[in-house]
């Protein structure tokens, strides 16, 4: 007569019964809520750099066409703005600066060169105000431009 042992009874499995469920679904939430996040955050970045990217290259077109410093002014702040709006940029954060070579000659002039710099910082989304995280969860965004202003421009 054989003796009962775990080899040579029937295995009944009742001690995983209904879990896979519940780990399934736990380990979907452990890896989908920070994949989720993760496209969420690159999209909102990525949408910035775009602005911040159009806004250096449309100043420096814009500007490089300009009949004088105060035209020059005036579209640089109208492009600033739209494309602040646009793209759902922060107008308060947005920093631009722009350079003329050679500096002898008024900014624009004929034949010379424009450099325009733009940068913000992109807020993470569901970031609290709390303790200034917002602030330290924000990544920089910066483009370049240059733009030579035709030899061949009209002195104002």
């Amino acid at each position: 007569m054989l003796r009962p042992n775990r080899s040579t009874e029937p295995d009944d499995g009742g001690a995983d019964a209904g879990s896979a469920a519940i780990e399934f679904i736990f380990a979907g939430l452990v890896l989908l809520v920070p994949i989720v996040y993760l496209i969420v955050a690159l999209g909102a970045i990525q949408g910035q750099a775009m602005g911040v990217q159009t806004a250096a290259r449309q100043l420096a077109r814009s500007i490089a066409t300009a009949d004088g410093a105060a035209d020059a002014d005036r579209r640089a702040e109208r492009i600033a703005d739209a494309v602040a709006e646009e793209y759902g940029i922060d107008r308060a954060s947005l920093e631009v600066s722009v350079e003329c070579t050679p500096t002898a000659q008024g900014c624009p002039s004929a034949g010379a060169t424009l450099h325009v710099h733009v940068a913000t910082r992109v807020a993470l989304p569901l970031i609290p105000p709390v303790l200034g995280l917002d602030d330290l969860a924000a990544v920089p965004v910066e483009a370049q431009a240059v733009h030579k202003v035709s030899r061949y421009a009209v002195a104002p």
